[in-house]
């Protein structure tokens, strides 16, 4: 049996910031959802929420203690990315590291795929 790629792997240092978001919204969600949906200049963009439950159809991934929900939609564009948290001097926030990827936009908010 072959192995499959992993959908998505998420760093520690993500991980460790959507707990810090978790405990600071006050509540205890079940998950982090990630998804792609139709937007931007480049035709798709990711999100990200907070979530209490997954949907049925959910493929749900656990890693370091952090439950991440992805829709089947989403899955096929997501194969093999990883999830990061970046801090530098110009910004913070999350980042999608996606191999799928073959164009973005100049302000980086979009993505298509090949």
């Amino acid at each position: 049996m072959m192995q499959q790629q992993k959908l998505i792997t998420i760093t520690d240092k993500a991980v460790t910031k959507v707990k810090e978001f978790v405990a600071s919204e006050g509540k205890q969600a079940a998950g982090l959802r990630v998804y792609v949906a139709g937007g931007g200049c480049s035709g798709l963009t990711y999100g990200m929420a907070l979530e209490d439950t997954p949907s049925e159809e959910d493929i749900v991934i656990e890693q370091n203690g952090l439950k991440v929900f992805v829709d089947p939609a989403s899955a096929k564009y997501l194969k093999g990315s990883q999830l990061d948290y970046l801090e530098t001097l110009e910004a913070s926030g999350f980042k999608i590291n996606n191999p799928n990827v073959v164009s973005t936009c100049g302000c980086g908010h979009s993505f298509q795929t090949g």
